[in-house]
Order: structure tokens, then C-alpha cells, then sequence
């Protein structure tokens, strides 16, 4: 592993712990060359995925991508950096096991805004207020309108 603060590649792990429910493996380094410290995370990945956008164009899946999306719909909610690693890991485990090279975009929003409806309300809505491209304060009210119908009608079941 390169140290990122010299470049040297002569670094040594000082401690290793698994994190993110035993999917990931944290390991904390030390450089050898200039005693600088840092961590780095090894998670599995068991292929590449591509996005297929709405427009058509094709692009890695990034899964910094997906978790700073979902940070930004649950800013200064009270949800932990840690659950949100959870749906992330939870959205990439369904389109890794899904067997198919390529996922449309709208695939991902879906995941993402069925994670969010269990994890934060507030966070739901904003995330669909971006993924669905909401125009005006009506679109809030009828999609909220939309939501509260679909829970009533599960509870009553």
C-alpha cells in the first residue's frame, strides 16, 4: 500500500478489524519512510457493475457516489454515518447478487428510495424530490399525499 502522505510503498499494518457487519476489513497503517498514519478499507467485490443513465450513457457504479447521495437526502437528520454504510452495503449486495453486468439508473433510485422510506421519512422525501425530478411545492404535496395513502392501506393489511 502506497502512503498517501510520501508516496513511499513501504508501509506496515499496525491494526486490522473487521467493520460494517464483518463486509468490510478496516486495517490501520503506518509508513515506514515518513511515520505518517492512516487506515484504508477492504471491502469485497464481486464484479463490476455499470449504470446504464437515463440518457443512455454507461458509467462505473461508485459506491462513494451512492453513499454521498444518501448522506445528502438525510443531512442534519438524526441518522449515523454507520446506517447509512448499512444501506449502502444493502443496495450493493441486491445489484452484485442480481447477476446482470449493467442496472439502469432507475434500478439504483428504487433501491435507494425503498431504503430511505424505512430508515427516515424526511430523507425519503428529499431524495425523491431530486430522483424525481419534483417542478413545484405541489409535486411535494401530491407525492407526501401518494405516501401516506400506500402506509395506510399496508397497515390496514
Amino acid at each position: 500500500m502506497r502512503c498517501p502522505f510520501c508516496g513511499s510503498e513501504n508501509t506496515a499494518v499496525k491494526d486490522s478489524r473487521s467493520a460494517e457487519d464483518d463486509t468490510v476489513v478496516r486495517r490501520r497503517r503506518v509508513c515506514e519512510s515518513c511515520g505518517a498514519r492512516f487506515t484504508t478499507f477492504e471491502r469485497v467485490q464481486l464484479r463490476e457493475i455499470v449504470v446504464i443513465k437515463r440518457d443512455g450513457k454507461r458509467s462505473v457504479f461508485e459506491r462513494d457516489k451512492l453513499s454521498r447521495s444518501i448522506s445528502i437526502a438525510v443531512r442534519k437528520r438524526p441518522v449515523d454515518r454507520d446506517r447509512i454504510d448499512q444501506m449502502v452495503s444493502g443496495i450493493v449486495r441486491k445489484l452484485e447478487s442480481g447477476g446482470e453486468p449493467e442496472v439502469q439508473s432507475s434500478e439504483v433510485g428504487e433501491l435507494v428510495m425503498e431504503a430511505l422510506k424505512r430508515v427516515d421519512p424526511v430523507g425519503y422525501v428529499r431524495y425523491a424530490s431530486v430522483y424525481r425530478d419534483f417542478k413545484d411545492p405541489s409535486d411535494f404535496a401530491q407525492f407526501i399525499e401518494k405516501t401516506a395513502l400506500e402506509e395506510e392501506d399496508f397497515e390496514d393489511t
